[in-house]
């Protein structure tokens, strides 16, 4: 089939995204903290571009944009941004999620945004989100029970070497840290129980998984059945008629016309 791409023409840099790489290693950040997704939407607020990181890193330490008390928790508080958004106008993928965060028209879809961020940053996020958390929103409202998340990192760390020597009480903490994560961006509910939440479907994260893909290399006709979609509750099958939907409602191009099929999330 061939394929055109209109403003997005280029294969792609075939740049490491950690999230679509399945080589990737297993990160414990989340044992330390959670998604930190308030203090993140208060620095992308407060912003009108993307910036390189040194000023995000002035921001936060330097100006205390982010209110903290001390310089060692400005400073604990940017490495733990840092690693979790890139925060970085250089960095490819935060750069397409800028465009994307700017043209969000509700918080639930900027908090989809950054949940798609977040993920593809984070390998075991990827995996938890488009394995273990899809089927749940699917048939939400489900309980999301701690020990299944615990369980599916006990499973899926004996597959990455660098993983096997976390303790009992790193995997608990991860696990708690995801669950107040999936909160925090829309795809739960409460605090002792956690039900999940499906997402209604927004233009902006669905066309930064698009973004994504092609910063990954993925060749366009994988795209459209790509696993990825499964972060937006978007299943392999039915990406086509996700972005048929999207198309109808001006938010991005997508036709197939015989067998040429144009793709476009627009944006600068």
């Amino acid at each position: 089939m061939n394929i055109s791409m209109l403003a997005a023409r280029s294969a792609g840099s075939g740049a490491t995204i950690p999230g679509l790489d399945r080589n990737a290693r297993y990160s414990s950040r989340l044992s330390a903290r959670s998604a930190l997704y308030s203090d993140f939407h208060q620095l992308m607020a407060s912003e009108d571009r993307p910036l390189a990181s040194a000023e995000y890193r002035r921001r936060v330490v330097d100006e205390n944009r982010l209110a903290k008390r001390s310089v060692a928790a400005r400073e604990k508080l940017w490495s733990e941004l840092k690693a979790r958004y890139l925060l970085d106008a250089g960095e490819p993928l935060f750069a397409e999620f800028w465009s994307e965060w700017r043209r969000c028209d509700s918080d639930m879809e900027r908090s989809l945004t950054a949940y798609v961020l977040f993920a593809l940053n984070d390998r075991l996020v990827s995996d938890l989100g488009t394995e273990y958390l899809f089927p749940l929103l699917r048939r939400a409202p489900a309980e999301i029970r701690l020990v299944d998340v615990e369980a599916f990192i006990h499973r899926r760390i004996r597959e990455h070497p660098a993983s096997r020597e976390w303790t009992d009480n790193t995997r608990l903490a991860v696990a708690q840290k995801y669950l107040a994560s999936i909160r925090d961006f829309g795809l739960a509910r409460g605090t002792m129980k956690k039900l999940s939440l499906r997402p209604a479907l927004y233009a902006a994260p669905v066309r930064l998984v698009v973004r994504a893909l092609r910063i990954a290399g993925v060749p366009e006709l994988e795209i459209l059945g790509a696993h990825a979609f499964r972060l937006l509750c978007i299943a392999e099958t039915e990406v086509i008629e996700a972005l048929s939907e999207l198309h109808r409602g001006g938010t991005l191009l997508f036709r197939v016309q015989g067998d040429v099929v144009e793709l476009d999330v627009g944006g600068a």
